[in-house]
């Protein structure tokens, strides 16, 4: 028996982020949430995100009955695990580095999309569960539209949101603004 555990979010621009486990042979799955906030100032200075999953990994596998003597886990092999890793050989848990495809993967990232769509309102069409360029471009694009409003949505820790994207939002905010306003 095993439980696969991934991720979705974790490298997006907008939004929690979200820690996706599935136990095989019961079809069960669970998801246990990242808060945006994690992403942000000292909270991703102190590597915050990596910290709190390993507590997210320790309730998942707990609600799933895991047993470390009898089971493996199949771990994705994101940076968000690091410390997971640390975690599992000094508890002498079975894992093994996998790239996880499927239903769990598919569930997670449905999750992910369902927040950006469900909570923070994101309407396009072009918003899909895969992730990438394209998708960090649609949520680009939406912070950009109401720059003001939707900042606090953006996981601004990451280093290029503040050395490059943050102006460049602000500036297609401006440019959206001034359009707006010459069709008025």
């Amino acid at each position: 028996m095993s439980i696969e555990i991934d991720d979705s979010g974790t490298g997006d621009l907008v939004g929690d982020a979200f820690i996706g486990f599935y136990r095989k042979n019961t079809k069960k799955t669970i998801f246990k949430t990242l808060p945006v906030n994690l992403f942000k100032g000292e909270n991703w200075e102190n590597k915050m995100p990596v910290k709190r999953t390993v507590d997210l990994v320790k309730e998942g596998l707990k609600e799933l009955n895991f047993d470390k003597n009898k089971e493996k886990v199949l771990l994705c092999r994101g940076n968000i695990f690091d410390d997971v890793r640390t975690y599992f050989i000094e508890e002498g848990i079975l894992y093994e580095d996998a790239i996880i495809e499927g239903k769990l993967q598919d569930a997670v990232e449905l999750r992910f999309v369902n927040h950006l769509r469900n909570d923070l309102g994101i309407r396009s069409k072009r918003l899909t569960t895969k992730s990438g360029a394209k998708r960090y471009f649609v949520l680009f694009n939406w912070v950009s539209y109401d720059f003001y409003k939707r900042e606090k949505y953006v996981k601004s820790g990451f280093k290029k949101w503040n050395t490059v994207w943050r102006g460049r939002a602000i500036e297609k905010y401006e440019e959206i603004k001034y359009n707006r306003n010459q069709n008025n």
